[in-house]
């Protein structure tokens, strides 16, 4: 038995991407692996409830000032002091954010490194938000006993661009969760369609972010062109997502388009709905010019949607052969992807049967599993 702290603030702080990546790694964590004492730290304020979490004995321990507060102290003013004041004595804490938080002399750290935009890519995020993360990430990594990879791309961005050693990095796949299966309900389609104002068309869906890294525009481009081609004539667009840092030249590029009663930006979607969605899509579209992962496609093919994505950095691991992959660069390349999902009924019927077989193979219970293995062993301990 190990005594392990989990910081959990992503997952009580953001809905997607890296808060649904701690909700459901801990929540397999805590359900499979139930003989630790585990304590889960959090800075609110809580957006996302904890009731998830359950394991004989767990502790849940909020931080003293709230998620800012905490960055200020931690990772900009850099006082050193250790988070086993809050949460009490650890032999393993562990980070599924990127940043570690100071800790007491000789603790064992793990860290989760999702991806390195912010040094592959900087021109996509503000300034202070990348000079922020050059200074603190790689703080983190180099503090860190271990560090877990979201994919063989990011491993290898660390071991290019920072010379982190090879053996000190693990790839750990994230999971779909169960939830995520065809729908074939018509009412519940109906139901999820009107609640978003989404017509009987068929449409396009994204999922995502609304910032530069995730390509909306040249995606938008190729919906219009496929459009005035006359190959997806009834077709719309929907993009889910909440508004990022720089969303202003995707909601341009909208506007340019011609299409923009054909274009449905949702913000962000419950969870719930999220099923539904992706089960009624004609196609998924993942054209991002970087992911460290890509849920959203794993998603998409859990639900039985033929998926396009972008053959760069982490999506041809997640995606493989179950989907079409696209030049993120290239409009062209785009509808080309597109049209290939769409238009062939039978090489939409092998993409839906290859994605659902290809999203069985990531689990949250087996990212859990892994997890554990590398905690015993980097904590000494017998299986």
């Amino acid at each position: 038995m190990a005594r392990i702290v989990i910081d959990v603030t992503a997952a009580v702080r953001q809905g997607a991407g890296i808060g649904r990546y701690a909700r459901e790694l801990t929540r397999a964590i805590l359900q499979a692996f139930p003989e630790h004492r585990y304590t889960l730290f959090y800075a609110g304020p809580v957006r996302f409830s904890l009731t998830w979490a359950q394991a004989p004995g767990l502790r849940l321990r909020a931080a003293p000032l709230p998620e800012k507060g905490m960055v200020w102290l931690w990772h900009r003013l850099s006082l050193p002091v250790p988070l086993e004041l809050f949460t009490g004595v650890a032999d393993l804490i562990y980070s599924p954010d990127f940043l570690l938080p100071p800790t007491l002399p000789g603790r064992r750290t793990l860290l989760t490194v999702h991806d390195l935009s912010f040094e592959v890519m900087p021109e996509t995020l503000p300034a202070p938000l990348v000079a922020y993360l050059r200074r603190n990430v790689p703080r983190a990594v180099r503090r860190a006993t271990h560090i877990l990879a979201d994919s063989e791309a990011t491993r290898q961005d660390l071991i290019r661009l920072w010379g982190v050693p090879a053996e000190k990095i693990t790839v750990l796949y994230s999971g779909v969760e169960s939830r995520f299966r065809p729908v074939q309900d018509p009412a519940l389609h109906a139901r999820v369609r009107a609640r978003y104002g989404l017509g009987p068309w068929p449409f396009i869906l994204t999922v995502g972010t609304v910032q530069p890294r995730k390509n909306y525009p040249r995606l938008i481009e190729a919906f219009a062109a496929l459009v005035r081609e006359g190959i997806f004539p009834e077709g719309h667009l929907v993009i889910v997502g909440e508004k990022g840092w720089q969303a202003e030249g995707t909601f341009e590029a909208i506007r340019r388009s011609g299409m923009a009663e054909r274009i449905h930006w949702l913000g962000f979607v419950d969870d719930a709905d999220l099923p539904a969605l992706y089960s009624a899509a004609a196609v998924f579209a993942l054209v991002s010019r970087y992911e460290g992962f890509g849920l959203p496609a794993l998603e998409a093919m859990a639900c039985g949607t033929p998926v396009v994505a972008s053959r760069v950095s982490s999506l041809p691991e997640v995606v493989g052969e179950a989907g079409v992959l696209v030049d993120p660069e290239s409009v062209a390349d785009i509808v080309r992807g597109l049209r290939a999902a769409l238009e062939d009924p039978e090489r939409r019927a092998a993409l839906r049967e290859a994605g659902l077989g290809r999203a069985r193979r990531f689990t949250w219970e087996a990212a859990a599993r892994q997890w554990h293995e590398i905690v015993l062993r980097l904590l000494n301990l017998e299986a």
